[in-house]
């Protein structure tokens, strides 16, 4: 297989995905987990991203589609790329061995889904946050825990944001 064909093999469903996390487990592997809009990759992502891949062995990233990215309200313009521009990108990253989408306003299906070993977010989240209405909150927090995982959390660089990339492209 090509280097191209394996970057997009990495691209799944999630049902290809719950058996690719079955047989990683019962290989003894820890499944790490994360998920985000990606919209421009930049080195805050990279960082962020490699450094959740060293709390296990295989890191999955889940997402947002096109349509969920917009209805977050981050700007009529977002998403910049559209998923499967996101997908192929970070599928393309060493460290990423899994890429799914989800379309829901949050991960918390997909996280029930594909009950990875540690979920993993930006220091702007508190793993220690158990209120679910705190901005801090961890979705998917309690399905972790339940199924006997970690919650973490990875300090962001300053200066990096898709936000602050757009602003300076529009100057």
């Amino acid at each position: 297989m090509g280097k191209f064909e394996q970057i997009k093999s990495k691209v799944t469903s999630l049902d290809e995905m719950v058996q690719c996390i079955r047989e990683w487990k019962n290989a003894g592997e820890k499944v790490v987990f994360t998920n985000g809009c990606f919209d421009i990759l930049h080195e805050g992502h990279v960082t962020y991203l490699a450094k959740a891949a060293d709390f296990g062995s295989k890191l999955i990233i889940a997402i947002n589609t096109d349509a969920s990215v917009r209805r977050q309200g981050k700007g009529e313009e977002r998403p910049i790329n559209p998923e499967s521009s996101r997908a192929l990108i970070l599928a393309s990253l060493e460290f990423v061995d899994g890429v799914v989408f989800f379309d829901e306003d949050t991960p918390v299906s997909v996280i029930e889904l594909l009950k990875p070993s540690v979920l993993v977010k930006g220091a702007d989240y508190d793993a220690a946050e158990e209120d679910p209405t705190s901005k801090k909150y961890i979705v998917g927090r309690e399905v972790i825990l339940a199924n006997g995982g970690e919650v973490k959390t990875v300090a962001l660089v300053e200066g990096f944001s898709t936000t602050n990339i757009v602003k300076k492209l529009k100057k």
